[in-house]
């Protein structure tokens, strides 16, 4: 299956070590720069709604502004409970011409 990718932002506006919250086709993505990279994560966090593209960044972790819950953001993956049920979401990202495309949401291009 070949993806379909979107521009959502501006390299230039997500300098490393920031992170964003945009609206894609009615689902609320994080964009984060990690050491020149770009990730995207499902925006929300699974513990109580939390807005991880408001989050605090910390290496490669995103720190969850209402309750502290951390997570990996190249992952997706839980530090408090690895359960793979508490994980978030990862999508596809390209960045082209400085501009950051992601795939849009779906089952099948959701990396978990």
């Amino acid at each position: 299956m070949s993806l379909n990718f979107h521009p959502v932002a501006k390299i230039q506006d997500l300098p490393p070590g920031t992170c964003q919250s945009i609206e894609f086709q009615d689902h609320g993505i994080a964009l984060f720069n990690v050491e020149g990279v770009i990730y995207a994560l499902d925006n929300t966090c699974p513990h109580a709604g939390g807005p991880l593209g408001e989050g605090f960044v910390e290496g490669n972790l995103v720190e969850c502004p209402w309750h502290g819950w951390k997570f990996d953001i190249k992952t997706g993956v839980c530090q408090k409970n690895p359960s793979p049920s508490w994980n978030v979401p990862c999508y596809k990202v390209q960045v082209v011409d400085g501009i950051i495309h992601i795939a849009p949401p779906t089952p099948e291009n959701r990396q978990l």
